[in-house]
């Protein structure tokens, strides 16, 4: 199910596989095709995770590897994403999407691989389970932002109830995600992204009707206002979006996790190098608390 060795250095490096990593993911996954149980559990994962393909918000639920923690533990999912490359692939096809939005939709597998050896100094995957989506064509890179097929939940779809749009729970929405490691995210470049999806969904998935899209994230909360430039593009960014509802669970590790790489360092010691690093360490340090927030905007005309 596995490329064979020259083949899977190629796969891995089309999906932006830190370069430090490959030759060990190569070597590994020797052993992964060599080992019938390894091989076994393998299958059964790949079955699990392209089961209902291209489904949205479809269970899955891909099994530990119960292995001695390793390299080859931590590293395990990235073969199951490489054996099921091809059905992924398969479905972008039906669905006639472009290879560049293929590649980059699916490059999020290295960048998941970068952002864990940030935080932990090594190889492996800081959240596997994100990467389902990609996998499975529920979520789609489209310039700077990321888009991904879902559905209201019942908080914030009865709020929008509210509004005129004609959605409610459990209707159809777009989840907007913001990737790191991608450079600014500059007006034109959202502005940009947002274009582009008005355009790739209809086109790509004409029978489903997207009529708002939502964002749930600590860059929306508003504080950020009090400590960013009115012309900043955190600032500039939150004000495309109408407030869907408030969280009061504080999620102080989220800033710090994406802004400094380690949800875990210590609140005393973050750097200050960068008007949102002082923000997000400065507001800790003095007691306060961050928190994600809840927006939303109309899809079928521009926000």
């Amino acid at each position: 199910m596995l490329p064979d060795t020259d083949e899977l250095a190629e796969v891995l490096l089309d999906l932006s596989v830190p370069h430090e990593d490959v030759n060990d993911l190569v070597r590994m996954g020797r052993r992964v095709t060599d080992d019938p149980e390894l091989r076994q559990f393998l299958e059964r994962s790949v079955d699990e995770l392209v089961r209902g393909m291209g489904e949205i918000g479809g269970a899955v639920d891909l099994p530990d590897l119960d292995w001695a923690s390793g390299p080859l533990q931590r590293c395990f999912p990235v073969y199951v994403f490489v054996a099921a490359l091809p059905y992924t692939r398969a479905y972008h096809r039906e669905r006639g999407v472009p290879a560049d939005v293929s590649r980059r939709t699916l490059a999020d597998l290295g960048r998941n691989m970068a952002a864990h050896r940030r935080r932990h100094g090594r190889s492996g995957l800081l959240a596997p389970w994100w990467l389902i989506h990609h996998f499975r064509g529920e979520l789609y890179q489209l310039g700077r932002l990321q888009f991904e097929r879902a559905r209201l939940g019942q908080r914030t779809g009865t709020r929008l109830a509210l509004t005129g749009l004609g959605v409610g729970p459990d209707s159809l929405c777009l989840n907007l995600h913001i990737p790191d490691f991608h450079g600014p995210m500059s007006p034109v470049a959202v502005e940009r992204s947002l274009a582009m999806a008005r355009e790739f969904f209809p086109l790509h998935f004409p029978r489903e009707r997207y009529r708002v899209v939502t964002c749930h994230s600590w860059l929306l909360d508003a504080q950020l206002k009090d400590y960013l430039p009115g012309d900043s593009n955190i600032v500039r960014f939150q004000e495309r979006f109408h407030l869907a509802r408030e969280d009061r669970e504080q999620a102080d590790t989220e800033p710090v996790g994406f802004v400094f790489g380690d949800p875990e360092l210590p609140i005393e010691s973050l750097p200050r190098g960068t008007a949102v690093e002082r923000a997000v360490g400065d507001h800790l340090r003095a007691g306060g608390h961050w928190y994600v927030g809840h927006g939303w905007l109309p899809f079928d005309k521009k926000g």
